[in-house]
């Protein structure tokens, strides 16, 4: 699922971020669906068409929207004990009350009342507490990682505990435990430090991260001290995870304002891992490492740059749901 930028939504250039979600939207249908959800179907078609997409491969849905980070407004898919196919719809809250969110809030809700899903699908409210899909990431196995920062922020559920905050998570997810980042910081953002742009799980035993090695980045005790701690994480089998380290990007700037750009920013979907590219020297780097860790997927770079002006990446826009969820 993908959320279309349109002139309503609050992009910096916005011809070039429409034609970096047509690139995103013709890389992911050669392996599987995709869900456009826009305010206006016939326009966002229109302008896919013209940029060279497939629009009959496309399952469109209508709903107002506020802005277009599908992966902290869209409603996160999970299996019960039996197979039930749950769609959890969390407080989406502007990432901390920062920025307007009263219609992205209702997305998920539209999205299934209008018939997006197969009627094996539960929409669950989550109400009250605030999830950004961004701000998770999870093993498959048991484990979720996150970041102290964003989800024990004093903007999202105050009232809570870290402790209550971890309770919740396990209830909802099903989870043994939840790996808890006291660092990591990257110039530009305003996620109150999203854990996928930090360190991703690639699968039980194994974590890629944001490796920072200039001293003289204003970020680089931060992600060192998050590399040292990562180092200190054991699998539920008790052994050291297998770290793959991620150079952090060449920083670059709009108007002066730091963008925070990242590879860990990557998205697995069936087939293939797709990666937010730079067109620089590292993005080779980055395409070998990942090929290592995922050699039965086709590992993809994409030139997201335009996405960073939104200060986000190629995972922050898509959300993902089960083979056989939608119709």
């Amino acid at each position: 699922m993908l959320t279309w930028p349109d002139e309503t939504t609050p992009w910096y250039a916005l011809d070039q971020v429409q034609e970096c979600y047509a690139r995103i939207i013709r890389a992911i249908l050669k392996y599987e669906k995709v869900m456009l959800v826009t305010a206006d179907a016939n326009a966002a078609g229109a302008i896919l068409l013209n940029l060279g997409v497939d629009t009959a491969a496309i399952q469109f849905i209508e709903c107002p929207v506020n802005d277009t980070w599908a992966r902290d407004h869209g409603g996160i898919a999970v299996h019960g004990p039996s197979g039930e196919k749950y769609l959890y719809d969390f407080i989406f809250n502007g990432w901390g009350l920062k920025f307007p969110s009263n219609l992205d809030n209702k997305i998920t809700k539209n999205i299934f009342f209008g018939r997006a899903f197969s009627d094996d699908v539960m929409c669950v409210d989550m109400r009250p507490f605030v999830l950004e899909g961004g701000s998770i990431d999870c093993d498959g196995a048991g484990t979720l990682m996150a970041t102290s920062e964003c989800l024990c922020s004093d903007n999202r559920n105050e009232y809570l505990t870290r402790d209550e905050i971890e309770g919740e998570l396990k209830h909802a997810f099903g989870l043994k435990r939840v790996l808890w980042l006291e660092y990591g910081t990257v110039a530009g953002d305003d996620t109150d430090s999203h854990v996928d742009i930090l360190a991703r799980f690639c699968g039980p035993d194994t974590i890629a991260y944001m490796q920072c090695t200039d001293p003289e980045d204003p970020d680089y005790a931060s992600l060192k001290s998050m590399e040292g701690q990562l180092a200190t994480f054991r699998t539920l089998k008790g052994k050291p995870y297998n770290l793959v380290p991620l150079p952090k990007p060449d920083q670059l700037y709009l108007d002066g304002y730091p963008l925070p750009a990242s590879y860990v920013n990557f998205l697995i979907i069936n087939g293939a891992v797709l990666v937010p590219g730079t067109l620089s020297e590292k993005d080779d780097i980055v395409k070998a490492r990942l090929k290592k860790v995922f050699p039965d997927r086709d590992v993809v770079l994409l030139d997201c740059r335009p996405l960073l002006s939104g200060h986000g990446g190629l995972h922050c826009v898509t959300m993902q749901f089960p083979e056989g969820w939608m119709r």
